[in-house]
């Protein structure tokens, strides 16, 4: 029997919760130290008004734009986020959602699932790189993306390592052995659809990151990949365009905040960047990444491809996004819960949600395509934004 279809994103993370493993949900919910920029994430979204009309309001919209030169059919894409055990299919489920709604996918690093499986299942996919190991295995990893057949890359600097959240951290095992499985059990237990799911045809959560092997090595586990990238100096400028230049297509640099870092990155050659504080799980009390696009729009908007990332809940926090200097948003925890909650379907329906919300918006803003909103659509209160690296915020 087809599951019930869920009205809001808000309905899939409460189905995701009530069939997830506790640990499991828990890992969905991420957020740094206090979660405060996790929080601001959604909470700014709500201190944003709309300016509505009532009359000569377009009878269709065009919601349609594209992103490193891929067509999509709205302006949301899938961030790319790791390990996706939520769901026996994973990254492979949400690729084939993204397809069936015609827009783009971004594939992590640290996916369950190769690139090559996930390719096969979206022909518009965007692999992530960390800036980890040496310079060799990042062109190794690049070929292998580019003979895959990715679009483009997305080159991510937004995540500092976190020792534990207030709330308290998952325990997540090195890989799914007998001894991960009876510390399990209790919680599989209390959750008996999820674990069918997990063990029928024996496809236990696959706890490796087949994208990082290189050459003659076997895929790492997800904390080997994770230790690689501790123990690598981190990128400076010089580094990023060099990243730029050997790619030498399509790439996105994923973690602005910054209008200064945004400069840099134009600078280096980037087709794209994505205003983001990693969901709120980089930096505690970075502010929400709506309150970082106006100053970044402005300052580098007519040079660049801009994307924003973090608390898209719903089809009018798209639209806020995309009035006020995207070009489209890149969602995270809302497809992940619609894949717990429902498999493909379960992202699907999350996309057929905000596209339903974006539509509305759209037709009570009295604009007939995405690209016609402007800033004047909003209503954005005093003291809204934060216009870091500008000079200005220094006394």
């Amino acid at each position: 029997m087809a599951a019930p279809w869920m009205e809001t994103v808000a309905e899939a993370q409460r189905r995701a919760k009530k069939r997830l493993p506790p640990s499991v949900y828990s890992a969905l919910l991420a957020g740094h130290d206090r979660g405060i920029s996790y929080n601001d994430n959604m909470t700014a979204f709500g201190e944003l008004g709309l300016a509505p009309h009532v009359a000569d309001l377009p009878a269709t919209r065009d919601l349609a734009t594209s992103v490193m030169g891929q067509p999509i059919s709205m302006p949301v894409m899938i961030s790319p986020t790791g390990v996706q055990v939520v769901h026996p299919d994973g990254e492979v489920a949400v690729a084939r959602a993204a397809a069936a709604r015609g827009t783009a996918m971004g594939l992590s690093s640290f996916a369950s699932k190769s690139m090559e499986e996930v390719i096969a299942a979206n022909s518009q996919v965007f692999f992530q790189l960390y800036w980890m190991d040496s310079r060799e295995a990042m062109i190794e990893l690049m070929e292998r993306a580019r003979s895959a057949g990715a679009k483009g890359l997305i080159l991510t600097l937004d995540w500092t390592f976190s020792y534990g959240r207030d709330w308290g951290s998952p325990i997540i095992p090195e890989k799914v052995d007998f001894k991960a499985v009876a510390r399990m059990t209790p919680e599989a237990i209390r959750r008996p659809r999820w674990s069918w799911d997990m063990v029928k045809g024996r496809r236990l959560p696959d706890l490796t990151a087949p994208n990082v092997a290189l050459r003659g090595e076997p895929a790492p586990t997800f904390f080997g990949a994770y230790g690689r990238w501790m123990q690598t100096p981190p990128a400076t400028w010089d580094d990023i365009a060099w990243f730029v230049e050997q790619w030498g297509g399509p790439i996105m640099l994923k973690g602005i905040c910054r209008v200064d870092d945004a400069k840099r990155a134009v600078d280096c050659g980037f087709t794209a960047i994505s205003v983001s504080n990693h969901g709120g799980n980089n930096l505690d009390s970075t502010p929400a990444s709506i309150r970082c696009l106006p100053p970044v729009a402005d300052a580098v908007g007519n040079q660049i491809e801009i994307l924003l990332d973090g608390g898209i809940r719903r089809g009018s926090d798209v639209v806020k996004a995309v009035a006020l200097g995207a070009r489209a948003v890149m969602i995270g925890r809302a497809y992940l819960w619609g894949l717990a909650a429902n498999g493909q379907a379960g992202v699907e329906n999350v996309l057929d949600v905000l596209r339903m919300g974006i539509d509305s918006t759209m037709y009570g803003l009295g604009r007939a395509s995405v690209h016609d909103l402007t800033p004047g659509d909003v209503i954005v209160p005093d003291g809204f934004t934060r216009a870091l690296g500008t000079g200005s915020e220094v006394p």
